[in-house]
């Protein structure tokens, strides 16, 4: 099992709480892959901790979806079901527009700024079609409005849905389009000029079109 070994080493976490972080990245993005089985010294090795901490983070990502334990047998990563994107991206919609409109008591022009910066280097991303970069960056443009509305119960609840989409975007290479730039910047407009019903609309619909996306490229791969 090749474990990477020049990850980012998070500041100000606990053992198990790197290990859970770094572990499930590690899934999301394809480096430990669907059906892998997972070896605890070697993960431990690897991330410069005991087995402790990577049993208890195996059993939280358990818990979570990601893995599968075998009670003296293995451990593997879980297979990505494609399908459960119907079942994931409907709340995770209704959570990111919810928080889009919560955010905009709190907006000032540096974090208009922020969201401008950050879609342009979406822009970049998804013109030059690297579309895990892209990915990513988008990730970090709707954590910035989530971030922004403070509020502790939609962060906590949109961890979990968040990973998993995210997993299944990486796997099932999800080509972003020019259509989610111009939707970001409609969105930071909408938030600029204080319209909370209109950009929960533009927000909702930006997440619920990857459900067509999705079936749009299991039709090509059929």
């Amino acid at each position: 099992m090749p474990i990477p070994t020049n990850h980012e080493q998070p500041i100000r976490k606990t053992a198990k709480e790197n290990a859970f972080s770094q572990l499930q990245k590690w899934i999301i993005d394809g480096t430990l892959q669907p059906g892998e089985k997972l070896n605890d010294v070697e993960l431990a090795e690897a991330l410069g901790v005991s087995r402790t901490p990577i049993r208890e983070s195996l059993q939280l990502l358990e818990v979570r979806g990601f893995v599968q334990m075998f009670p003296g047998k293995a451990t593997q990563v879980t297979e990505v079901d494609r399908e459960t994107i119907s079942d994931l991206l409907p709340p995770l919609a209704a959570l990111q527009a919810l928080s889009a409109e919560l955010s905009i008591p709190n907006l000032t022009d540096n974090i208009i700024k922020k969201l401008r910066d950050t879609n342009k280097r979406f822009a970049r991303a998804v013109e030059k079609e690297d579309y895990f970069q892209a990915l990513k960056i988008d990730e970090k443009f709707h954590q910035i409005i989530v971030d922004t509305a403070e509020n502790p119960y939609i962060s906590s609840m949109l961890v979990s849905l968040q990973a998993h989409v995210r997993r299944l975007f990486f796997h099932n290479s999800i080509i972003l389009t020019s259509q989610s730039i111009t939707e970001h910047e409609q969105i930071i407009d909408l938030m600029s000029a204080r319209d909370g019903e209109q950009v929960t609309k533009v927000m909702r619909e930006n997440w619920l079109r990857a459900i067509e996306e999705f079936h749009s490229v299991k039709r090509v791969n059929s």
